[in-house]
């Protein structure tokens, strides 16, 4: 079983609101100072997915991929860190600030550099975005079946069946290999790295291709590849407000309070 999981490097979700600053005139988002980037959650959702494939059959392999500029190595590594196989990076200036088009584009033309896959795994979407349009954009492009937000993945006889998360429960799909899932965090926890995968990953060196080395034109990548345009990007400003209602009595108290609701039209 060969799969390749796609990964995303993206500013840590849990660092304080207060940290993260927008440039209004450039609409782009201020890397918060002294905060490390992660790998985006849901896509270490998506490794783990793939990683309990292989605890089953251990001639699977993984290669993960992963698209930008500058990826810190410590980060970008986790997942092989995880017990990946390999790991590839799109790495020039010219995947810089796409949007969802651009990056499926270009990681769909690397799977096909890739050549031989079973089963691409994606996060159900990226923690900084959260678009969730990237993993069946490269499945279009690459024209094979793509199941989403799965929570239970499993192989048999050529075929895969994923357990799909709704909004009430799960339903069960079943698809033909090859094919692209999105994993949601209902999968479980990731595993944690081991000493000697950490070992492993540092002495691993990534291979880096350029958009030169997937047969694409820079044009079509990044901020010149883009299909979307960003119209305005800004922190939301949320005010709360506390009315006390005061009276002699809890009755009083409470009657005050329910002609209060029935003024705000909330009863």
């Amino acid at each position: 079983m060969n799969m390749i999981v796609c990964v995303k490097q993206v500013p840590d979700p849990e660092a304080p609101p207060a940290s993260f600053k927008i440039d209004s005139a450039a609409n782009k988002v201020i890397p918060p100072q002294g905060v490390a980037p992660v790998v985006s959650p849901f896509d270490e959702n998506a490794v783990e997915a793939a990683l309990k494939i292989k605890d089953k059959d251990k001639s699977s392999k993984i290669t993960v991929l992963s698209l930008g500029n500058k990826l810190v190595r410590d980060v970008i590594k986790k997942p092989v860190s995880m017990g990946s196989d390999e790991l590839i990076l799109l790495e020039d200036e010219a995947f810089e600030e796409g949007d969802s088009w651009s990056t499926a584009y270009a990681l769909a033309m690397a799977i096909k550099k890739i050549g031989t896959y079973d089963i691409i795994f994606c996060g159900r979407q990226a923690a900084d975005w959260d678009a969730g349009q990237t993993g069946i954009g490269i499945a279009e492009l690459l024209g094979i079946p793509a199941i989403t937000l799965a929570k239970g993945v499993e192989v048999a006889d050529g075929k895969v069946k994923v357990e799909r998360v709704l909004a009430d429960g799960y339903e069960v799909v079943e698809a033909p290999l090859p094919c692209l899932i999105t994993v949601s965090n209902e999968l479980g926890e990731p595993r944690y790295a081991t000493m000697k995968g950490i070992m492993a990953a540092a002495k691993k060196q990534p291979t880096i291709w350029k958009p030169q080395d997937i047969g694409v034109d820079a044009a079509e990548l990044g901020a010149k590849g883009r299909h979307t345009k960003l119209v305005k990007l800004f922190q939301p400003v949320r005010e709360g407000k506390c009315e006390v209602i005061e009276g002699e009595t809890p009755a009083e108290a409470g009657a005050g309070l329910a002609m209060k609701l029935r003024e705000a039209k909330l009863i």
